[in-house]
């Protein structure tokens, strides 16, 4: 019987997956050792994620505390096949550190012009800009696979983030 193949990924697949990306599940821990995850909006640029957050809301209050996350990006798949059948998306995972900046940090349209874009003219003067960084692997689920191997255990791959 023949063996699976490994999905063969690089870093460099899955940033220009990343950066096409604009939504991802990020996780943490609060404070008091509970379980989080919410829906970001980011934009990703030189190897890291950048997210608005409200400056008193639980998210920078939180990551300001922590810093550690777990951040899962859905990679959308299947085209015109996406309509027809339920195809689940690909993902992109990984662990790394959250730097939640302060009020004194740089504005984010410098940092990230693609981000400015997302969040609302009225808000860019008072929100946080997140910046994550990745670390050890990531994991992808289904890159680089065709949908017919998604089931495959080979459709999996680690990927070192350096």
């Amino acid at each position: 019987m023949p063996t699976a193949r490994a999905t063969r990924v690089t870093r460099n697949q899955i940033w220009k997956q990343l950066e096409r990306s604009s939504f991802a599940v990020l996780s943490h821990v609060t404070p008091g050792g509970e379980p989080r995850s919410s829906g970001v909006v980011y934009s990703a640029r030189r190897g890291r994620l950048y997210v608005v957050v409200p400056p008193n809301g639980w998210k920078a209050l939180h990551l300001r505390e922590i810093g550690q996350v777990a951040v899962t990006v859905p990679v959308r798949r299947g085209g015109v096949l996406a309509h027809l059948f339920p195809i689940p998306p690909a993902t992109i995972s990984f662990h790394g550190w959250a730097v939640a900046h302060s009020a004194d940090a740089p504005s984010i349209a410098p940092v990230s012009p693609a981000l400015a874009g997302l969040v609302p003219a009225e808000r860019l003067a008072d929100c946080r800009v997140v910046e994550i960084v990745p670390e050890g692997d990531y994991v992808t689920q289904g890159i680089g696979a065709p949908l017919r191997k998604l089931r495959d255990p080979a459709a999996t791959a680690h990927v070192p983030v350096a």
